[in-house]
């Protein structure tokens, strides 16, 4: 019971990686609100819900009045393929405002900050441009925040995912295949595990980085990714052939 009178925000917390979290937090005693925009998958996972969309000022403080006050604060909606205004609107500068308006809450509390960013905030493709800065600003806003609250007893850390199986990643596959277990196969060929994540193994980290078993860690970027970060695949070829 890591989280036995705490109390936890979490955004896109309807479904995927978001929905995971919540349920393990609950599970370990949180009080757990989510936010999102469909009210049908929010309220399957908890009682406390607040239907918004994090771009919007107003829904972001509606959401951290109604969960607070604020022990831990999980930034994890997230979108792609949307544009740059709208990717740096949910992805970055809504983590912004979230933790501002929940900032006094953690510095009494002494809370906890987890972003979720993306191996996309250190490497890149071809495309998604837009995603991969606004992935990248999140992480150095995590690390910013870690510098600034440290002080105060607020840790921030940054959980970077690869491939992982939710509902965005398998939209995502859609650009592949019409088997979306042959892309992921495809994406994660030549990570070292040899496969894509499940929402419940990134849930375990960003559990981690939120409890007090991580008490000594801020300003962390755990990436959780099967090992596709460390693959050097300018040698794969060479050293196969």
């Amino acid at each position: 019971m890591r989280f036995a009178g705490k109390r936890a925000l979490i955004t896109g917390g309807g479904t995927g990686i978001g929905a995971a979290v919540a349920t393990r937090m609950i599970e370990e005693g949180a009080v757990v609100t989510v936010m999102g925009r469909r009210k049908a998958p929010l309220e399957s996972i908890s009682p406390n819900f607040v239907v918004g969309d994090v771009s919007n000022a107003d829904d972001c403080r509606r959401a951290v009045e109604a969960a607070g006050p604020v022990d831990i604060l999980v930034h994890n909606a997230g979108v792609a393929g949307t544009g740059w205004d709208r990717a740096i609107a949910v992805n970055l500068t809504a983590a912004y405002h979230l933790c501002e308006l929940a900032e006094r809450d953690l510095v009494v509390r002494r809370g906890s900050i987890v972003t979720v960013g993306s191996t996309a905030a250190m490497v890149s493709g071809a495309v998604d441009a837009d995603y991969n800065a606004a992935k990248a600003g999140l992480v150095m806003l995590t690390r910013s925040l870690a510098v600034r609250l440290g002080p105060h007893g607020v840790r921030a850390n940054a959980v970077c995912p690869g491939w992982v199986r939710t509902p965005m990643g398998e939209d995502d596959m859609t650009r592949i295949s019409e088997n979306v277990d042959d892309a992921y196969r495809r994406v994660t060929r030549f990570a070292p595990l040899r496969r894509a994540g499940e929402p419940q193994e990134i849930a375990s980290a960003i559990c981690y980085l939120a409890s007090d078993d991580a008490s000594y860690i801020t300003g962390a970027i755990m990436m959780v990714d099967g090992g596709s970060t460390a693959v050097d695949v300018l040698m794969v070829d060479y050293e196969e052939g």
